[in-house]
């Protein structure tokens, strides 16, 4: 496996080795021991997927402290658009954002640690992710930013007009109003 931090400090790309033959392919996904050596400490306890159309746009979502979450994610089938926002008030990098394609082809995972909001957008005509976190799914503590956040102006993308958000997302705040940032 390749690992590399992104721009934002603490933010990873995982590429795992894909060895490929006449019979199709195989790669280790995750394998806890070669991420404690990078020096990524995971404690996997819940595993999560969901299948969307093209234009669904999720998040930005996170979980506030102490039910806070670690997210593995990759796609199974399918291509989107992955965004992390670093929510640390005590990082150089607070408030800026980080987008990358994810996809069945390319293979491609991101490691978004606690202290970060998460979203995705799916650009082909469905897409199924799944995702690792290191914590239980607790619905009191959740928190997010909506999506279209002026001050974010995040590229989905998606087709205007074509876009699909949950009226739950709808109702996200302003990153600038957000009730919750990490330490």
């Amino acid at each position: 496996m390749l690992v590399t931090e992104t721009k934002i400090n603490g933010l990873y790309i995982i590429e795992p080795k894909v060895f490929t033959d006449s019979r199709g392919y195989f790669f280790e996904s995750f394998n806890l021991k070669y991420f404690r050596e990078k020096g990524l400490n995971l404690n996997i306890i819940q595993d999560n997927q969901s299948k969307s159309q093209y234009g669904v746009i999720r998040g930005l979502h996170y979980q506030k402290s102490p039910h806070a979450q670690t997210k593995l994610l990759r796609v199974l089938e399918g291509k989107i658009f992955d965004v992390a926002v670093d929510m640390r008030k005590s990082s150089p990098d607070f408030g800026k954002w980080f987008g990358i394609e994810l996809s069945d082809e390319n293979k491609k995972q991101i490691l978004i640690p606690k202290g970060f909001a998460h979203g995705f957008s799916v650009l082909s005509e469905t897409a199924v992710v799944m995702y690792k976190c290191d914590e239980y799914y607790h619905p009191e503590s959740e928190g997010g930013i909506i999506y279209n956040d002026r001050d974010m102006n995040i590229d989905w993308q998606v087709e205007e007009g074509k876009e699909i958000i949950s009226e739950k997302d709808t109702r996200l705040s302003l990153f600038k109003d957000s009730d919750y940032y990490f330490d």
